[in-house]
Parts: C-alpha cells; sequence; structure tokens
C-alpha cells in the first residue's frame, strides 16, 4: 500500500516552475541558457519597502500575527481597496496569505464540495485546475483563443454555467495572454453572472498595475456592485512591488467566506511572515510612483518583443494589454523537421527544440490549457529578450517541411 494520497494523483507539479528549474539547472552545468519561464519582475523591490522591513526587525515585530493579516496591513489594503478600486471593506472582510496562491487555495478549500464545478476561462495560470481538483472540485476548462483576444465572451460563460457551477475564476491582466478586459467587457461578463445567482467571482489582479497604452483596470465588483456580496477579490504585492519572495497575497469578500478561509489557514501555515507584512504595509501605503515608470520599461520590452516575434517564420504574436507577458502561436512550425529531423509535432516539441537547440527556455501551451502556443516571460532584461528573440528566430528558420 502507498503512503502517498490518491488526491496526489489528480494533479501535477507546476509546469512554469519545472521550466524555470530546468534552465537553472542547465545555466549551472555550463550550457548558455536564456530564461523566459519565470513570471518575476527583472526589477529590486524598492528602498522605502527594504526600509520599512528593516526597521520592522530592529523593532522586535518578529513574533506570530494575527492568522490571516495584522491590523495594520488589513487596514492598508482596505485603504487600497477604496483608493484604486472604489470598493469599501472593513478589515474583517480581508484576508493575508502567504502569497496569492495561497488565498486561491483557502477560498477553494473553504468552498468546494466534491463535484462543484468551477468555470477556468482558458488559457489559464498552471495552477488553478489543480487547486480546485485539490479541493475536489472539477475544473471546466472554456477555451478563449486568438479569435476573441482570449477573452471569454459572454455566450461562452452562459453556456458553461450548470446548476453544479460554484465559482468563475477571472484573472485580468491574464497569466500567461496578458489579455484584459475593458469595462465595457467586464460589465458584459458580470451581466451574465447576475442572472446566475449559485455562481461566486473569484478575480485574480495580481497584474493590476501593469497596463499599458492606456488601459483603465476594472474589477468585477466595481463594474457591477450588486455582484460584491458573492465576489472574491485577489490581489498581492509579488507584481507590482517586485515583491515576489516575500510571499504577500490579499483578498476580500464577504466576512462569512474570509472567516472560513483564516480557519483553513489557522490549521495549515498560520500568519504570514511578520516582517513581510510590515514591509507591505509600507508597500500599500507609501509612493506608488516608482509603478508606472516600471510599466513603462515593461511597456518598450512588450513592444520588441512581440515586434520580433512577429518577425519569425511560422510565428504570429498578439500584442497584450498587460501583465509581461506574451502568448505567440507557433501554429505554423508544427509538422515541421529539426535539423536532426525530428518532427515538431505540438508546442511542447517545440519549446524542447527552443531549449535544446538554442537555449532559450519558454513554457508550453498546452499547460496553460490552449495550444499551439508558447508563453514568454519579457520580464527581463532588453538585452537578455533580445538576444532571446533573435535565437528563437534563429531556430525557426533552421526548421524544414
Amino acid at each position: 500500500m502507498s503512503v502517498i494520497a490518491e488526491r496526489l494523483s489528480r494533479i501535477k507539479p507546476s509546469p512554469t516552475i519545472a521550466v524555470t528549474t530546468k534552465a537553472a539547472e542547465l545555466k549551472a552545468a555550463g550550457r548558455d541558457v536564456i530564461g523566459l519561464g519565470a513570471g518575476e519582475p527583472d526589477f529590486d523591490t524598492p528602498d522605502n519597502i527594504k526600509q520599512a522591513a528593516i526597521k520592522a526587525i530592529e523593532a522586535g515585530q518578529t513574533k506570530y500575527t494575527a492568522v490571516d493579516g495584522t491590523p495594520a496591513l488589513k487596514q492598508a489594503i482596505c485603504d487600497k481597496f477604496k483608493r484604486e478600486n472604489g470598493l469599501d471593506y472593513t478589515p474583517a472582510e480581508v484576508t493575508v496569505g502567504t502569497g496569492g496562491k495561497q488565498v486561491l487555495y483557502n477560498a477553494l478549500m473553504a468552498t468546494l464540495n466534491p463535484g462543484d464545478e468551477v468555470i477556468i476561462p482558458a488559457p489559464y495560470w498552471v495552477s488553478y485546475p489543480d487547486m480546485v481538483l485539490l479541493a475536489e472540485g472539477e475544473p471546466v476548462s472554456v477555451p478563449c483563443g486568438a479569435n476573441h483576444n482570449f477573452k471569454l465572451t459572454p455566450e461562452a460563460l452562459e453556456q458553461a454555467i450548470t446548476p453544479k457551477t460554484r465559482w468563475i475564476i477571472l484573472n485580468s491582466p491574464s497569466n500567461p495572454t496578458g489579455a484584459a478586459y475593458t469595462a465595457e467587457e467586464m460589465k458584459a461578463l458580470t451581466d451574465v453572472l447576475l442572472r446566475h445567482e449559485h455562481v461566486w467571482v473569484m478575480t485574480d489582479d495580481m497584474y493590476e498595475h501593469l497596463v499599458y497604452d492606456g488601459f483603465e483596470f476594472t474589477t468585477p465588483a466595481q463594474v457591477e456592485p450588486r455582484l460584491k456580496d458573492r465576489t472574491l477579490t485577489v490581489n498581492g504585492v509579488s507584481k507590482a512591488y517586485a515583491m515576489t519572495g516575500w510571499r504577500i497575497g490579499y483578498a476580500a469578500g464577504p466576512q462569512a467566506l474570509i472567516k472560513a478561509m483564516a480557519k483553513i489557514q489557522s490549521q495549515s501555515t498560520s500568519n504570514p511572515s511578520s516582517i513581510s507584512q510590515a514591509a507591505a504595509v509600507e508597500a500599500l501605503n507609501g509612493t506608488q510612483d516608482f509603478i508606472a515608470e516600471r510599466a513603462e520599461a515593461f511597456k518598450a520590452r512588450r513592444d520588441m518583443v512581440v515586434e520580433m516575434l512577429n518577425d519569425c517564420p511560422g510565428i504570429h504574436c498578439h500584442k497584450p494589454e498587460g501583465a509581461f507577458y506574451v502568448y505567440p502561436s507557433c501554429a505554423g512550425c508544427i509538422g515541421k523537421k529539426t535539423p536532426d529531423g525530428k518532427a515538431i509535432e505540438s508546442d511542447e516539441d517545440f519549446v524542447t527544440y527552443l531549449l535544446e537547440s538554442v537555449g532559450v527556455a519558454a513554457v508550453h501551451g498546452e499547460a496553460f490549457g490552449l495550444s499551439p502556443h508558447f508563453r514568454v516571460s519579457y520580464a527581463t532584461s532588453t538585452e537578455a529578450l533580445k538576444e532571446a528573440c533573435s535565437r528563437i528566430k534563429q531556430a525557426c528558420e533552421a526548421l524544414t517541411d
């Protein structure tokens, strides 16, 4: 008899982490590899945030805190939601976890019964379906192709809802595509949800501040206040504040749900790091000036990467509204042969070819639920991106019919 629980057979390790790990191993072995797999800003955490953490350490703020967040951080989160999203929450309606991933996981564990369905537009962040499966729910993937700019349509949402639907997860701007919903597009989705009172909305707004070309971010409870009582609005400090390693995510929603999520957290990790929480208070309350500056740098990288990838034979790259990813199609490379005679039969074959032939690490589209595509993170230096795109072009040009 195996000691491993059967539920683990339903899920797989994170493919994005696997690609990043593989790239690091090859680099350590002396290979020249450019990693485009990690969803992590290459900028450093701003100094004012670092200093807040140092002050917290020196002040002895090194003890346990309340399970799901300090009063100071919960208040800062309430102030953020009011200031930036026009949403009114009390500290009792706010939860803080060790990263956005834990917050999402807690919500699913606290609400799903066996067989409950969760609608997940595809392409999706790789962890959504597996977290649903761990909570004994059923992920319902709804393909959202490039013909719809990788966005869920109201018609597709309506068709996916059943009596068993418990949640829909919306991620805007999206990982892996960078697609973001306009206020009008979001309103069209919330209009559908108003007709189905048993469906709750989980919105992953982690890339809120990384939008370009004058795009205006909106979140479902802001667009449709009548949905606020069945919406969990999830966010965090990882992306906008370059604090991935600090592990702070947060959410606001109905108090009964927040209490249930705290109950899960109390018997798993307990509180997030006290030092990271102090740093997050400064992140949310302190100067926000650097966010726009960094977004400009990301926009310039996006424009360069999109242009260079569209110059690669067999590749088409859509220009996204936000985040720091592009999700190009490699359909034109499928069916071709590599210089050593191997057939490219899938997007996984294609990214394997890129890694082995030109030392570029990307993530295959099948991992995100929509093929034949691959994800490129442009959260790295302009020089590295330019070299990586040149190598991808070289690899594509080497393919034969």
